[in-house]
């Protein structure tokens, strides 16, 4: 076995000395977990013994216990082992810990993340007066889902990269697997595009924003140039660091609809010509992608450059929300209806999403799509996300195809979390408490157990017109991203009371972190 030793100091005691009560609980929670009699305790850090293919998790540890502060006692020298067992899952792990060793165990880098973000929760929550005490334990655990996302769109708002890190980082912390980050919009362009500057130049920026809630009338808007977009050596920063800790990132490009900030950049590859400004407005707009050739290749050129800054299988296209009226106005989208004898503007989409898919999969990648992309015929490869309820879900997984479950009623962090208002943060709308989050099932009842392989997993989404500020992401997001961590990966949920618990006793560690989280546990009453 080839490993990597780095030498560092771990003293154990091998008296049980009670400091504090222990603090065993593992959010999302683990499939086995089996308390043993005895102790071990950290005063200083461990020497780290690693099979090669681990040396993520082992440096993700060896950050881990610097952050922790812990005391000077160099006396004894003990060991971390992260060891390879061909015998385990894909994402399967197995954590031990005695009385004078920690083993973690797995098959893949992504196993020996996942079984030292279990530790790392211990340790925090068993760290006091610069030593931890941890109880004897077996943990050996999986996922229920392969698929287990959060999103963060960054087109209404947009947050530094060291706060999209932090982000990343509560998700690692959480065992998700997947970041969908939303690049593309009406209100800004995102992503640096060197074959296309005006994206950048132009398209990046919005001469106003909308000041209060849509639904206040009259508009007011702040007259200020709000924007920017990441370059590419920030892409690939963000790429980097979330594959060192277990994370693969998706990036959304948005077609054809919520183009109207490309179509500003470019007048000629929307259907009038004509120049219109980046939105300043939330909502649908009907100013998207021409359906005409040289659109495809705006687009393709565009993808091209996606592809290089992302590693992962998926590339998400949208595909929701697009209106047809100029389509329908169109002497090009109408041409291409006559010659490809598409049936109306739905199988129009439809065209336009499978065309995109075949350039896509040629490039060895697979799309992603919300489920409007069903409408008029689904692209052959692509995988669904049910936005609108579970229906779409449901209507793919029928055909065979891969989904994941997104229900805007469930799954959207920016509604509200209380159902009094008066003290909240402004939002779109909507009432989801942590607990109907706790509570949701992403196989549909209707779905027969026959097709229940289909539905890979399931995401949270965070839609940030009314979130100006990294911490006003933080308050909609946390805690309620640790019940859908349960969702996601638990194979045994424990009752929403038991989860409560765990949760306020979650509070230090994420004071740790700087986390602005919300406390709405203690106020469901409201």
């Amino acid at each position: 076995m080839n490993t990597l030793k780095i030498t560092v100091f771990f003293i154990f005691f091998s008296h049980i000395n009670t400091l504090f009560s222990q603090n065993n609980n593992i959010i999302p929670t683990p499939i086995e977990q089996r308390i043993n009699n005895g102790y071990l305790h950290i005063k200083n850090n461990p020497e780290i013994i690693t099979d090669y293919k681990f040396n993520s998790a082992a440096t993700l540890f060896k950050d881990a216990i610097k952050k922790l502060e812990l005391g000077a006692d160099n006396k004894t020298k003990n060991v971390i082992k992260f060891s390879l067992n061909k015998k385990l899952g894909i994402e399967e792990y197995i954590l031990s810990i005695s009385s004078d060793q920690i083993t973690v165990e797995a098959s893949t880098e992504a196993g020996a993340i996942f079984g030292f973000q279990s530790l790392n929760q211990l340790m925090n929550l068993n760290l006091k007066n610069g030593v931890i005490k941890l109880q004897n334990q077996i943990i050996k655990d999986s996922p229920r889902f392969k698929y287990r996302g959060m999103h963060l769109d960054v087109g209404r708002h947009m947050y530094p990269v060291e706060f999209i890190k932090k982000y990343i980082d509560g998700l690692a912390m959480l065992k998700f697997n997947n970041f969908h980050w939303h690049l593309t919009e009406d209100q800004g362009w995102r992503i640096e595009i060197e074959k296309y500057p005006e994206l950048n130049n132009v398209g990046s920026f919005r001469d106003s924003t909308l000041v209060g809630h849509y639904t206040d009338k009259p508009w007011q808007f702040e007259k200020t140039r709000y924007g920017g977009f990441y370059t590419k050596k920030e892409i690939n920063e963000v790429v980097r660091y979330a594959e060192k800790r277990g994370i693969n990132v998706i990036p959304e490009i948005e077609m054809p609809g919520h183009s109207q900030a490309a179509v500003s950049s470019y007048p000629e590859f929307g259907c009038t010509g004509e120049q219109v400004g980046v939105a300043p407005l939330w909502g649908v707009f009907k100013e998207i992608y021409c359906s005409k050739n040289e659109t495809f290749d705006f687009l393709e050129d565009i993808i091209d450059e996606v592809i290089e800054l992302f590693p992962g299988k998926y590339i998400h296209i949208g595909g929701d929300e697009a209106p047809k009226t100029n389509w329908k106005a169109c002497g090009n989208c109408q041409n291409v209806i006559n010659r490809e004898k598409l049936k109306d503007e739905h199988e129009l989409q439809s065209y336009f999403i499978t065309r995109m898919e075949k350039y896509i999969n040629g490039k060895g990648k697979q799309i992603i799509g919300w489920d409007e992309i069903l409408e008029g015929g689904l692209a052959p490869n692509a995988t669904v996300m049910s936005w609108r309820g579970v229906t779409g879900g449901i209507e793919a997984a029928k055909m065979n195809q891969e989904v994941i479950m997104t229900p805007n009623a469930t799954c959207y962090f920016d509604h509200y979390q209380a159902k009094n208002t008066s003290n909240e943060p402004l939002a779109i709308g909507g009432y989801t408490p942590i607990e109907e989050i706790y509570n949701y099932e992403p196989i549909p009842d209707e779905l027969d157990d026959s097709l229940h392989k289909y539905i890979i997993g399931a995401q949270g989404n965070v839609w940030t017109e009314y979130m100006k500020t990294s911490k006003q992401v933080e308050y909609m997001v946390f805690p309620r991203i640790l019940a859908l961590s349960e969702v996601v990966w638990t194979k045994n949920k424990p009752t929403f009371e038991n989860f409560e618990k765990k949760v306020k006793d979650f509070y230090p560690l994420l004071d740790k972190m700087e986390i602005n989280y919300s406390k709405h546990l203690e106020r469901l009453e409201e």
